[in-house]
């Protein structure tokens, strides 16, 4: 399972944590504790008391902070529902192993479930889109529409995809007069995002032990029977995004496909205009 390496580790992260939520978070929020057979998750709840629920998944080594850029627009017209993954570095605590998709749907859709939602507009980036995928193969019905953001599951994690990681780690450890230029040249926004390195970097402590999502099969995304949105970064490190959406487009055509231009797999940062502007349009579907 997924934990950090001791006591000290677990520590050092959650004042990063809390420091983060404190600094980032635009607005009111409820955090919740949904308990479920792979542990407790936490949930951040902001936004209005009706309208169609939002519900975010962060990407691998992400938690609901991820998406403090989008948080106050969405939460005009919606309640919001930012998951910290089971597994991942967050406030969730994990108790039992997820070791494929079909556990990754079950921890989800345990969750919609303890939180009463239906018909929810669900929004995934890379790993979390793959999370969101899984869930619709098996368990669909308590979501209404997807929004999928670089979505992993089209491709392996190969040399190209690690050497995008390792070069943002560098530049978010240069001096912060060059980071702009060297975020440019890896495009990669997140690493200009302070507060979150830091989180980044205070999760280094932690353990991660999460399935490698394998690739999508036709007939797996041919069961995808919901309106999705699908935004790929023009110059993402995760996968050729130009084969990615021609190939859905055959085999999927009911989808909405987007390639984004100038931006790389970390779309929420890259384009958060775009990328809420595309949400609360999806929502509505």
């Amino acid at each position: 399972m997924s934990e950090f390496r001791n006591a000290q580790a677990a520590a050092r992260f959650q004042a990063a944590y809390d420091h983060a939520l404190a600094t980032l978070w635009p607005g009111p929020r409820t955090a919740i504790d949904v308990p479920g057979p792979y542990g407790t998750t936490r949930v951040h709840r902001t936004g209005t008391e009706s309208g169609r629920p939002i519900v975010l998944l962060a990407a691998s080594g992400g938690n609901s902070l991820m998406w403090h850029h989008h948080l106050g627009q969405l939460a005009e017209h919606h309640p919001v529902f930012a998951l910290d993954p089971i597994g991942e570095p967050g406030a969730s605590k994990q108790t039992a192993p997820i070791a494929d998709g079909a556990d990754a749907a079950a921890w989800l859709d345990g969750v919609l479930a303890e939180l009463g939602l239906t018909d929810a507009h669900l929004v995934g980036c890379s790993y979390g889109g793959w999370v969101a995928l899984q869930h619709q193969l098996h368990d669909p019905g308590r979501v209404g529409s997807l929004t999928l953001l670089d979505p992993a599951g089209f491709n392996g994690f190969g040399f190209r995809f690690y050497a995008w990681l390792i070069a943002g780690g560098l530049a978010a450890s240069a001096p912060r007069a060059l980071r702009p230029r060297l975020a440019r040249a890896v495009g990669n926004s997140a690493v200009l995002e302070e507060e979150l390195m830091r989180l980044s970097r205070a999760a280094m402590g932690f353990r991660r032990a999460l399935p490698v999502p394998p690739v999508l099969t036709d007939e797996e995304l041919r069961r995808i029977d919901l309106p999705a949105l699908f935004l790929l970064g023009a110059r993402s490190a995760l996968h050729d995004s130009a084969e990615v959406a021609a190939r859905l487009e055959r085999v999927l055509p009911s989808a909405r496909v987007e390639i984004v231009p100038d931006a790389g797999h970390s779309l929420p940062m890259d384009a958060p205009d775009l990328v809420t502007g595309r949400i609360l349009a999806q929502s509505r579907v």
